[in-house]
């Protein structure tokens, strides 16, 4: 008989309650689990540099500069725009609702030694690009990682145009996939990580240090939904589409993307209702829904965003307009690299919130809402990668209205 197993985020929810209950009653004890969590961040912290550039490197070579033409240029400028709004939106929505402010934990704070500077805007784009891409592994430099990976996988896709096979792509992706059996490893003792971590803060600093979250859950729901409706509208509009309609027919797909709180589940109903039911092109949804597992994470980017500036809200940090934009930009990039593991969420906030000057223990609070917010990142990640092949369809004029307003089959 088959055991049932627990999945993952049931372990990490099972843990954080674990994690509260024994740092309330064992106070003083718990607070020797730091060491045991500090491990469990480093093993996380030291696969992150080539996690991100493996990862950036092989979606950026796959791209077939002769087969992409201009759908896949249209595509990936609205990814981008996409994607760096929903960051500058997430950022917006806790500058507005303050999802952090107000928070007042003694020992959160202490020890905590940011020499805020007033950094240029020369000087913050200059510090994008890197004099030595070893040095900027070394020092785990993500952005300059990140710059440095996106035009090497410029060059390697357009060598890769010009071979029938190339040795180092399949090296490549033999790295990554080691790379990401590295994480799936460490991520098998992540229940351990977060009891030991959550435990040491509630023996530390007391239960008052969970309740803000559940504020940061509102606010981070009323961020997505609300950039969910901005892009509804902006697609129903360009594309000349009944809004109620085009909610209606990925009905399906949007709550596929919540109940599983994976994309990569998602997927296969994602393109076959954009055909059946949104009535695009096949070539459209072919390219461009695939190409969005990769290279277009709206709710990533959100979620990133909106989870730096409530931690540096909670530490009391106030960001100037260039460390905003930063953040944005930063969150924009890193979502480019998600790991296709489970918690991939606490790995991404691994790898941006210390390059934020912000404590890389922090991100243990968040464990446990983790649940919740996947649902929302999803949510928001799928339906962004379809929003975004109905605006291409438009362009391309690929859409079959027919089909899209009686909800005809495709045979």
């Amino acid at each position: 008989m088959k055991k049932n197993r627990v999945n993952m985020i049931s372990q990490i929810m099972i843990a954080v309650v674990l994690g509260v209950f024994f740092g309330l009653v064992f106070a003083e004890l718990s607070k020797t689990l730091k060491v045991v969590g500090d491990i469990f961040l480093r093993l996380i912290q030291m696969s992150i540099p080539l996690l991100v550039s493996g990862q950036i490197i092989e979606a950026v070579a796959r791209l077939n500069p002769r087969e992409v033409g201009a759908i896949g240029k249209k595509t990936i400028v609205i990814f981008a725009g996409s994607s760096l709004f929903a960051a500058i939106w997430g950022i917006v929505m806790a500058l507005l609702l303050k999802p952090g402010s107000g928070v007042k934990i003694e020992g959160l704070s202490a020890g905590m030694t940011i020499t805020e500077q007033s950094i240029s805007f020369h000087d913050t784009v200059l510090g994008f690009f890197p004099t030595n891409f070893i040095g900027a592994l070394s020092e785990g430099a993500i952005t300059q990682i990140i710059v440095f990976s996106l035009i090497f996988g410029v060059a390697f896709s357009l060598y890769r145009a010009e071979h029938q096979s190339s040795k180092l792509f399949d090296g490549l992706l033999e790295l990554n996939e080691v790379i990401i059996k590295l994480i799936t490893l460490v991520m098998k003792v992540a229940p351990v990580g977060i009891f030991a971590l959550i435990a040491s803060i509630i023996g530390q600093l007391g239960i008052s240090v969970i309740l803000p979250l559940l504020k940061y859950l509102v606010i981070y729901g009323v961020a997505t939904v609300s950039f969910l409706a901005i892009w509804i509208a902006v697609v129903s509009s360009t594309a000349k589409l009944n809004p109620f309609r085009l909610i209606k027919n990925m009905t399906g797909m949007s709550l596929m993307a919540l109940a599983t709180t994976s994309s990569a589940i998602t997927l296969p109903l994602a393109m076959q209702d954009s055909k059946e039911k949104l009535g695009l092109g096949d070539r459209v949804t072919k390219l461009v829904l695939p190409l969005g597992m990769s290279l277009n994470s709206n709710g990533s980017a959100m979620h990133m965003a909106i989870t730096v500036v409530t931690i540096a809200q909670i530490y009391g940090l106030e960001y100037d307009f260039n460390k905003l934009m930063l953040t944005a930009v930063m969150a924009t990039l890193v979502s480019l690299a998600n790991a296709v593991v489970p918690g991939a969420g606490l790995v991404s906030l691994a790898i941006i919130v210390p390059q934020m000057g912000l404590p890389i223990e922090s991100i243990a609070l968040f464990a446990s809402v983790e649940w919740f917010v996947g649902m929302l990142r999803t949510i928001l990640n799928v339906n962004s990668d379809v929003f975004t092949a109905v605006l291409v369809a438009k362009f391309e004029n690929e859409i079959d209205r027919n089909i899209f307003y009686q909800g005809a089959s495709i045979n």
